[in-house]
């Protein structure tokens, strides 16, 4: 059969290394799969297809310095990991079978208990058998809280293959954003980087094991390795199999391209990643380690997991080269001089250059203050309709009076300028049946992030301070007490802080601990998001579009939103709801749909104006190396995809979550409200910026006669309709 692309040149800057114990591992994995009934008589593999795949030398190559004992444990565990997807694949995908899939999985995690001395259940397949065994192998060496996110890793690797089912029984596919954010689970890379942990002896401490760095390690690690195994696979999977979820065939429906164009795309977007890798690694761990004060020992474990994540790459991509169960024919293994010797084809030089560098160089290079005219604007067909508080007017008139008591009007703003904003008018459609009471607090927090956020940016950005910024954010942390929120206000000093720890003491106070805890996270992460817009700002860096999507959620507030709703339904829902793949897909989808909408409105102000690199349009741009227009298109048509998977969620996937937790008429119907609470969100904030003189082009440069615009300074952002998503009472 016909290779359906020719494939790319790939981005591969280090050289694969070749573990000594190869053969050893061969034969150990080649007895363990056989006594654990995965090869003759499974019906799914005999010994010839596990010889072909050669899972030993795709763990040699990606484990290159363990001991043997190690390599075999880990080869073992990939085993385990690629029959299930096999097994998966022919007993429940090409059946359709979902309720035989879903009674499989919901046994699985009985083999993972987090005491080692646990009993388990009798293993009834050889899947339930090899993770019995594979567990026990692995877990004494490690700490509880690495086999808590181990755990965690492997069941959403098994629970996601139903997403990947209910798109095959839809014959639907899903957007880009959808895509990655889902392919990390089902492809299983968080779960390698896991085991990257065992087999280096690196053990990522506690204390930044779920930091944003770290994150962003594991996260860019896993979408270059699931992006590389979709070109690789693709004739596989989506030609002969038939699934949808493969990276090429998403950008070939979403572009409208090619599948060479798409596939091109699909590399362009993992060189994108792997260079986020290299900037994180580089610019974010190292300090990261310092502010958490790692002893020696700790920062040389950071250190080998993130080696041994890069040597994962270079090696993964070596393995695909080569194994049979890819499309790989005529692919030179090496450069000119060394094509056919084991573990050099990372060394060819021309994959350094090209694509890949001219993509690095237009995210560092952009041009800043470009005159591109008044922000174009598609049409927005939100489906939901607007209503508005009848107290507006009294809580635009309370808030402003706040704001005037707190100071937040004695330097970078004022009365009039706060006026054209109108943020009560964002809360009023947000939530149109608060009250007045709730009403107000709502525009004084939307008052109070707004200022925030042009704040960071005039006096920390221009300079590029950014040790004045951490301060200053301690200290806003500081104000902000979990124990005593009515503590606040003793510890506040700057017009800022005593805004906040006011707002924090009314908002906090009537609050269980809990509620406070998950509170004050929510406000951490929009604070520590403030300082990553400043520290992309400080290297005139646009941002790479994954980290760019997933970072807008926490500058834009949504977090702070939609933990609030939850907590109004808290006593009618079960917690752990909020936690599926399913809840986050819905509110993902409404958070960059908000994003991206206001990213449209405020492009004039944003780029020609304050000379920002954080929107959505200029990512697009630098990315795909397009004008303009086009790039409003394609935020217009990401947009709409989002909102399609909005309303699919709704339809399709919430009775299925119902009928999973087993929601009676009083849980479905709290539910319900929750997601129209979203749907208010999303008609007050369009509403809102078509309404407010922060982004029409006769405001943002003169027109407006704010203090704001006359002044100068240059936001990061849009901080107004960034903190529209902050609150809804």
């Amino acid at each position: 059969m016909a290779q359906p692309f020719v494939l790319p040149d790939f981005y591969v800057p280090y050289p694969a290394r070749l573990n000594p114990h190869v053969e050893t591992a061969r034969t150990h994995t080649r007895e363990w799969a056989r006594s654990m009934g995965m090869l003759e008589g499974s019906g799914i593999w005999e010994e010839h297809d596990l010889e072909s795949h050669d899972y030993a030398l795709l763990c040699s190559y990606t484990h290159p310095d363990c001991d043997a004992e190690a390599l075999s444990l880990v080869t073992d565990w990939y085993t385990w990991v690629f029959f299930f997807d096999d097994h998966f694949l022919e007993v429940f995908k090409r059946t359709q079978d979902r309720p035989g899939s879903k009674a499989y999985l919901d046994r699985l995690p009985l083999f993972m208990p987090m005491d080692p001395a646990a009993p388990m259940p009798e293993p009834t397949n050889p899947v339930e058998a090899g993770l019995a065994d594979l567990w026990a192998r692995t877990v004494p060496s490690m700490s509880r809280a690495w086999r808590e996110r181990f755990a965690e890793a492997t069941e959403h690797l098994l629970y996601e293959s139903l997403w990947e089912l209910d798109n095959i029984n839809e014959g639907r596919i899903a957007n880009p954003v959808e895509y990655i954010e889902m392919r990390r689970k089902v492809g299983g890379a968080p779960w390698s980087a896991g085991l990257v942990e065992y087999a280096a002896g690196a053990e990522v401490p506690e204390q930044v094991a779920h930091s944003r760095p770290l994150c962003v390690l594991r996260d860019a690690f896993s979408d270059a390795v699931h992006l590389r195994n979709d070109l690789f696979s693709y004739q596989r999977e989506v030609e002969d199999e038939g699934e949808n979820s493969n990276g090429v065939l998403v950008l070939e429906k979403f572009l409208g391209c090619t599948t060479q164009e798409a596939a091109d795309a699909v590399n362009d977007l993992l060189t994108s990643r792997l260079q986020q890798f290299e900037n994180t690694a580089l610019t974010e761990v190292p300090g990261l380690c310092l502010e958490k004060g790692l002893t020696p020992a700790e920062c040389a474990a950071v250190a080998a997991y993130t080696k041994g994540l890069q040597d994962w790459q270079s090696g993964g991509h070596e393995w695909h080269m080569r194994s049979s169960r890819y499309m790989n024919e005529g692919l030179d293994t090496g450069p000119s001089g060394l094509d056919g010797v084991l573990g050099t084809s990372a060394l060819d030089i021309r994959t350094l250059f090209g694509r890949p560098a001219a993509s690095r160089l237009r995210s560092l290079t952009h041009v800043p203050h470009q005159k591109v005219g008044p922000s174009l604007l598609p049409e927005f067909d939100l489906p939901y309709p607007l209503s508005l508080s009848p107290h507006h007017r009294e809580a635009k008139r309370r808030s402003e009076d706040w704001a005037e008591r707190m100071g937040l009007l004695d330097d970078i703003w004022d009365r009039p300028m706060m006026d054209g904003f109108d943020l009560a008018l964002c809360s009023a459609g947000l939530d149109p049946d608060a009250t007045l009471e709730e009403l107000e607090l709502s525009a004084e927090w939307l008052t109070w992030g707004t200022y925030g956020d042009d704040y960071y940016p005039l006096v920390f950005g221009r300079p590029r301070d950014l040790v004045g910024a951490k301060e200053c954010t301690e200290r806003l942390k500081s104000c902000m007490p979990v124990e005593d929120p009515a503590a606040g206000p003793s510890l506040a000093v700057s017009p800022m802080e005593r805004s906040l720890a006011d707002l924090w003491a009314r908002t906090a106070g009537p609050m269980g601990p809990h509620a406070r805890e998950l509170l004050r996270g929510a406000m951490d992460r929009m604070l520590d998001s403030w300082m990553w817009e400043l520290h992309n700002q400080a290297q005139h860096r646009v941002p790479d579009p994954v980290d760019y999507i997933e970072m807008r959620r926490r500058t834009f507030g949504s977090d702070m939103t939609m933990l609030l709703c939850k907590l109004r339904h808290a006593d009618r829902l079960p917690p752990e709801i909020y936690r599926t793949g399913t809840v986050r897909s819905l509110e993902s989808s409404a958070a960059d749909y908000a994003t991206l909408l206001n990213d449209l409105f405020s492009y004039q102000k944003e780029i020609e104006v304050e000379g920002e690199v954080h929107n959505g349009v200029l990512v697009l741009q630098t990315f795909f190396d397009c004008d303009y227009p086009t790039a409003v298109a394609m935020v217009d048509d990401l947009m709409r995809g989002r909102l399609r998977q909005f309303e699919h969620v709704k339809e399709h996937e919430l009775p299925l979550l119902y009928e999973d937790f087993e929601l009676d008429t009083e849980g479905r119907a709290a539910f319900e409200g929750y997601v129209r609470e979203l749907e208010d969100w999303l008609a007050g904030i369009l509403n809102w910026h078509r309404s407010v003189r922060r982004y029409r082009a006769e405001d943002v440069h003169s027109g407006s006669g704010t203090a704001l615009v006359r002044r100068g300074p240059t936001g990061l952002g849009t901080s107004a309709a960034r903190l529209a998503a902050l609150f809804t009472p």
